[in-house]
């Protein structure tokens, strides 16, 4: 790439519009840790501008380099799928566009760290870890590989975190649900839970955490990730490999 790409971050999309409000926060931090860099968002669905908009119109301005990042924790079905059909699609149509797909954000411990400020945000003390149990609380998938990326991440949090245990919960698609995964911990003897959503940003699904939460009457439901810092800088990270990755040859730009 012969000029720094602009960083197109693809966010799903949701009727509630704290999503999208969230997104632009996001966004806002991530240009202030980068100055200079060029942070454009588009949606896949219920937002505008879509992301074959969005390309459009960095086309039609001379923007030749594109990262696309998408705004997801795990590679499930957008990652692997409906995101690099819109991207091959719209490149076909931009031929002078050059476009690379970055990474998933996660795993990564900056996630974790960012999952750790929210629940002292809620009210959990550092030296509370080695009592307390908690659930990871991910918005689900049918993917297997995601589910398993989820799991790993509870087990390693809960290994360098030293929490007494973590316990991934799902909202959707997976088993278990947040408010049966409170209650088997508590049936393990474990007194203080906290759930801790591993979600970006407000919407249905988080609220059905929320409501999972509340229901089994866990002691501390901390807010989702939203524009968290941890969550900003990696971003940065993720489009800072898929620049390497390009310059080197390692990745091939999406094509139709």
């Amino acid at each position: 790439m012969n000029q720094r790409p602009t960083l197109l971050v693809i966010a799903h999309g949701s009727r509630d519009p704290r999503h999208a409000a969230t997104v632009t926060a996001l966004c806002a931090r991530v240009r202030k840790l980068r100055p200079g860099l060029r942070v454009e968002v588009g949606h896949l669905d219920f937002n505008a501008p879509r992301v074959p908009r969005v390309l459009e119109r960095l086309s039609a301005e001379g923007v030749r380099n594109v990262v696309a990042l998408p705004l997801l924790l795990t590679r499930a079905f957008h990652a692997k799928s409906d995101i690099p059909a819109v991207l091959r699609e719209t490149a076909a149509r931009l031929p002078q566009l050059t476009l690379h797909q970055a990474e998933v954000l996660g795993p990564s411990r900056l996630l974790t760290d960012a999952l750790e400020r929210r629940l002292e945000e809620a009210g959990l003390r550092p030296g509370d870890h080695r009592s307390t149990g908690i659930v990871l609380a991910a918005a689900g998938s049918s993917d297997p590989e995601a589910i398993a990326v989820i799991a790993e991440t509870a087990r390693e949090w809960q290994r360098t975190a030293q929490w007494c245990a973590v316990r991934p919960a799902f909202a959707s698609a997976s088993l278990p649900r947040t408010a049966d995964a409170v209650r088997a911990l508590r049936a393990e003897g474990i007194q203080r839970v906290a759930v801790a959503p591993y979600v970006i940003a407000p919407g249905f699904l988080p609220d059905r955490i929320a409501t999972g939460a509340r229901e089994a009457r866990a002691d501390i439901l901390a807010p989702v990730l939203g524009p968290a810092p941890e969550l900003a800088r990696l971003l940065l990270r993720r489009y800072d490999q898929a620049v390497r990755a390009s310059t080197r040859g390692d990745s091939a730009p999406l094509a139709a």
